[in-house]
């Protein structure tokens, strides 16, 4: 067996491995709560970036989040920020500021309250490549005012990318994700989002992805159908 051919199946192996932890994780991780109680929701996601030169650049987000399919506002976010690329662009750090509108409903009433939230935030980005894998990792830390209240959140969140083939042509991709939320005050978990989907890359600027989120609490889950949209212009 030549050496291309070694370095092949390497990262064939690779590639399945890293899809059935992913699986695994998202077959184990709801059964261990609580509760089971699960509503299909949906989100539609558009993240932007714009490049002011090699260095720094502009992240701009709108979150449209649904209780059901459309039509039932559960939470609009809007996030911007000014970032800053280092070491080939491989790193980023970036301090953000979002706004928040939540709608929950009330004791299961069919009454919502609005709540709204203003964020500050700070992350930083690292940016990895094995063979054709990329892997995402995002450090972000949140000071959230909520209404009256003052909260503080640290996230992490590790993504994972795989293109369908090597060929240079090639447009439909893997997408899966993992990201855990931690308070600072007394109950430290907050939730914890499981993502996995399939994408398609128009050209170097422009991507869609859809999939399927599991988001669970310390005793509940929701299901959401997320289609995102990824822009760099």
């Amino acid at each position: 067996m030549t050496s291309t051919q070694e370095k092949y199946f390497f990262m064939m192996k690779m590639k399945y491995s890293i899809l059935l932890v992913v699986l695994a994780i998202g077959l184990i991780l709801p059964t261990n709560l609580k509760a089971q109680e699960s509503d299909l929701g949906n989100w539609l996601i558009y993240i932007g970036n714009k490049e002011i030169n090699s260095k720094w650049n502009i992240h701009n987000e709108i979150q449209y989040r649904n209780y059901n399919t459309i039509g039932d506002l559960e939470q609009l976010l809007l996030r911007t920020g000014l970032g800053y690329n280092f070491n080939e662009k491989k790193n980023n750090i970036l301090l953000g500021y979002g706004y928040i509108l939540s709608e929950n409903y009330i004791n299961n009433t069919e009454e919502k309250q609005p709540i709204n939230e203003h964020r500050i935030f700070q992350q930083f980005i690292s940016k990895q490549k094995i063979g054709i894998v990329k892997l995402n990792h995002r450090y972000r830390f949140e000071q959230r005012f909520v209404e009256t209240d003052f909260k503080m959140r640290f996230r992490y969140f590790l993504s994972v990318n795989i293109p369908f083939s090597q060929k240079e042509k090639n447009k439909l991709y893997l997408s899966a994700y993992n990201e855990i939320f931690l308070n600072s005050k007394s109950e430290i978990f907050d939730r914890n989002r499981l993502y996995g989907g399939i994408g398609y890359k128009i050209n170097k600027k422009i991507r869609f992805e859809i999939g399927y989120m599991n988001q669970f609490f310390e005793n509940t889950n929701r299901d959401q159908l997320n289609i995102i949209s990824f822009i760099n212009f």
